[in-house]
């Protein structure tokens, strides 16, 4: 934050008298992608980019080329801070004709850091994330990368949602959208315009780059670092849905497990499972606050809740094929056949995942899947919905319910393809760690749609590729208990710690993490952010006190 301060300060002098129309580059003394010519500023030639196009070979990957749809002065309140910048919307034309344009956005702050930001989406994206968004879990006390005077960015991905939103997964009925938002393509492109914008902009280049995501967002962190290891030196990646197609199989395996006849269980039966678990667990870790962080030591039986002869009897138990459904959603989800990406399961997620199970969560939703899918039979069924209809089958009328992920018969070949595509499993980060980069991996133990178990196997594989001395030069795992998918609902614990600041000291003075911790940011109270597989253990004292307890294995 110094630094940050610092340029704004210089900048503030500078710009005494300017305004955005009267920048201190013109655009149009760059002639292309290659190095400035012009006078560099930390002001953005607005005017100048308004008419901008930039050509396919300023692009590392297949396009057609792409323009600025505007550019215009625009200000925003960021906390208690307006932050002038240039508002940039652009548009990136596909190779083929029938394939959706790539959208993107691009704030270009007046108080520039001389570094930039990407955002990843969430779900199947489709819509820009917002540029003057925090990074995933950041505090909400501290400046947003925008308001840090980072140019921040972001794109849809390669495709416009309808009115289901990040659950319409309709463009993968076209190949190269497909490819832009499963391979991760649209990522590289984004990134190349932003670049190039810039250098017109400002006439430089920056300084550092970094990218930040959770969920969709946190897989395309993983796969920037993996794909373009030169391109970022710094990368936060929340809760990522890395094995995209091996998550997929197991929400279909969930979904046609909750299919069956009285198997749902309903909100009721899941603030059950909930209420059961915390009662049997909390406290395994040295205190009893709803939070459950020595996961290894919470072994329990959902047995315990059966109904008299397993028939369903009301909200206080579970029949048996509700208790065969919660024990399927918990237990890994193997399938007996090759992808082409190498993945041979899913992981399962434990039982007290999401919010206090009384509400309605992202997991399980309200209702039981069923043909068409309901909008409240949870996030989980419809993904995997949707991605049966426009990626498997390409048939928008198929009912997914019929395909069986364990044994897919003719969809086989199609499954394996998808895998290659969406499966972003390559754990060899050498590359990115040689390049300088610096990668922060975080997930809620709690987290309701994507399992932590994932994480927990990546990071794994990583440090078995690597080495665990070479891991802990360029990455940290955290796992923070009590914490959800993107603090969605009431959370045990809604998690929030200024990653950003921690990895700019990191990428820029060389100084790793130590000893951080997170907040709650409902209430104030703190614990320690242990690297993975520690966890915080209770000593004694203030328990709302991060200083109260130890990282324990």
């Amino acid at each position: 934050m110094r630094r940050v301060l610092r340029v704004r300060e210089r900048s503030r002098r500078v710009l005494a008298g300017l305004t955005l129309g009267t920048a201190l580059v013109s655009a149009t003394a760059v002639l292309g992608p290659g190095p400035a010519t012009a006078t560099v500023g930390t002001v953005p030639n607005c005017a100048g980019l308004a008419a901008e196009r930039f050509p396919a070979s300023a692009i590392s990957l297949p396009t057609s080329g792409g323009r600025v749809e505007s550019a215009s002065p625009a200000n925003q309140v960021v906390g208690a801070e307006t932050i002038e910048y240039c508002n940039v919307r652009a548009a990136l034309s596909p190779v083929d004709p029938s394939a959706p344009e790539i959208k993107l956005q691009v704030g270009m702050p007046v108080d520039w850091n001389r570094d930039t930001m990407m955002f990843g989406g969430g779900g199947y994206n489709g819509t820009i994330p917002n540029i003057a968004q925090n990074v995933p879990f950041g505090r909400p006390d501290r400046p947003t990368p925008l308001a840090r005077g980072y140019v921040t960015y972001a794109s849809d991905s390669g495709h416009q949602a309808g009115p289901a939103g990040s659950l319409d997964g309709s463009f993968g009925a076209n190949d190269e959208a497909l490819r832009n938002f499963a391979a991760g393509d649209a990522l590289k492109k984004t990134h190349d315009v932003a670049m190039y914008l810039v250098r017109r902009g400002y006439g430089t280049r920056p300084g550092r780059t970094y990218f930040a995501g959770g969920s969709t967002g946190g897989r395309e962190a993983l796969v920037v670092a993996q794909r373009w290891p030169d391109a970022f030196d710094g990368v936060i990646s929340a809760y990522p849905a890395w094995n995209n197609t091996a998550e997929v199989l197991y929400l279909g395996h969930l979904a046609r497990m909750m299919a069956r006849p009285g198997a749902f269980p309903g909100t009721d039966k899941q603030g059950l499972l909930y209420d059961s678990v915390m009662a049997a667990c909390d406290g395994r870790d040295g205190l009893q606050d709803r939070i459950v962080s020595n996961l290894d030591g919470c072994d329990f039986d959902p047995r315990v809740l059966r109904c008299p002869r397993g028939v369903d009897t009301g909200p206080t138990c579970l029949s048996d094929p509700q208790i065969t459904s919660v024990v399927a959603a918990s237990t890994p989800f193997g399938w007996p056949y090759r992808l082409a990406s190498g993945e041979r399961y899913y992981p399962g997620f434990p039982f007290l995942s999401g919010a206090d199970m009384r509400t309605p969560i992202l997991g399980f939703g309200t209702s039981a899947p069923a043909n068409p899918m309901p909008v409240t039979s949870g996030y989980g069924a419809q993904y995997w919905d949707q991605w049966v209809k426009y990626f498997l089958t390409r048939d928008p009328g198929h009912n997914s319910l019929d395909v069986d992920p364990r044994r897919p018969g003719k969809w086989l070949p199609r499954i394996s393809h998808l895998s290659s595509i969406q499966d972003r499993n390559d754990a060899d980060l050498r590359p990115f760690a040689r390049s300088g980069g610096r990668l922060l991996l975080l997930h809620g133990a709690a987290d309701e749609l994507v399992s932590h178990r994932s994480t927990n196997d990546y990071y794994q594989r990583v440090r078995d590729t690597v080495g665990p001395g070479r891991t802990v030069e360029f990455l940290r795992y955290y796992l923070v208990p009590g914490a959800n998918h993107a603090n969605f609902g009431a959370p045990a614990f809604a998690a929030t710690w200024d990653s950003l600041s921690a990895l700019e000291d990191w990428v820029e003075e060389g100084r790793p993490p130590v000893e951080p911790s997170v907040l709650d940011s409902r209430n104030g109270r703190t614990r320690p952010l242990c690297e993975y597989p520690r966890w915080p253990k209770y000593r004694s004292g203030d328990p709302d006190s991060a200083q109260s307890f130890e990282c324990a294995r």
